[in-house]
């Protein structure tokens, strides 16, 4: 690889997040992975590698809860430190009791570590378990009082490059005989501005060309009718 490999593990309490966290470096450009055992993660890394596959961008959410898995990811993350061609991080999610249990009711979900007992029995169990992996880890996110808004931004702070942190927004011209595109979420009817289609010389000509996209724009409404839509997207893009 001629990149180091950008690896993010995420692991912390459940309900915290970690799915939300996922989805949001999914958007970015991260090839994500749900639940992968650490035992396996040395093997999958070989045969990315061996397979000549450009991956630079990696996040791997684990559940860790029992002390096999523990030991199984400090030795992984310890050999994985050691290879320039890798960058391995952990991030820890968590949020307090009380909005862990609420989460729990809201999805009529049980504990995964007290599925027979209450919420509230299991995460105390957890956050007892996975105390040890919150101190290894380079990035600490509080989702407590977080909407999946807010958290998605708090990740796209840590880990989006320039590249990725912007707004896209395609611009696209359509014949209204040929149907609106199914994917537009704002559509601008402008018939209402001189149509070259008129112009017997311009007819069977397009928008590409030079001079039929300076007739379109020569005239004063073409030019305020921009300038007001201009300030509209401006106004309503984050």
């Amino acid at each position: 690889m001629s990149n180091p490999l950008k690896m993010i593990i995420i692991t912390g309490m459940s309900g915290a997040g970690k799915t939300v966290t996922m989805q949001s470096l999914e958007d970015i450009g991260y090839f994500c992975i749900d639940n992968l055992p650490p035992t396996l993660l040395p093997k999958f890394l070989e045969m990315i590698t061996e397979s000549g596959n450009k991956l630079n961008k990696l996040a791997l959410v684990m559940d860790l809860r029992g002390r096999e898995f523990f030991d199984s990811l400090f030795e992984a993350v310890d050999a994985l430190a050691d290879k320039e061609s890798i960058h391995p991080q952990i991030l820890f999610l968590d949020s307090d009791d009380e909005t862990l249990v609420r989460r729990y009711k809201e999805t009529r979900r049980s504990h995964p570590l007290d599925p027979h007992g209450t919420p509230l029995e299991g995460i105390q169990a957890e956050r007892r378990l996975l105390e040890e992996i919150k101190g290894h880890a380079q990035y600490f996110i509080d989702t407590t009082g977080l909407k999946p808004k807010q958290l998605k931004e708090k990740i796209l702070q840590l880990f989006a490059d320039d590249r990725d942190s912007g707004f896209n927004v395609n611009v696209v011209s359509f014949g209204f005989k040929y149907g609106i595109p199914i994917d537009a979420d704002l559509v601008f009817d402008v018939r209402f501005l001189p149509n070259p289609y008129y112009v017997e010389s311009m007819r069977e000509r397009t928008g590409l060309e030079a001079d039929v996209s300076d007739y379109v724009f020569k005239w004063s409404e073409t030019k305020q009718f921009l300038n007001k839509l201009t300030d509209l997207l401006s106004f309503m893009l984050p």
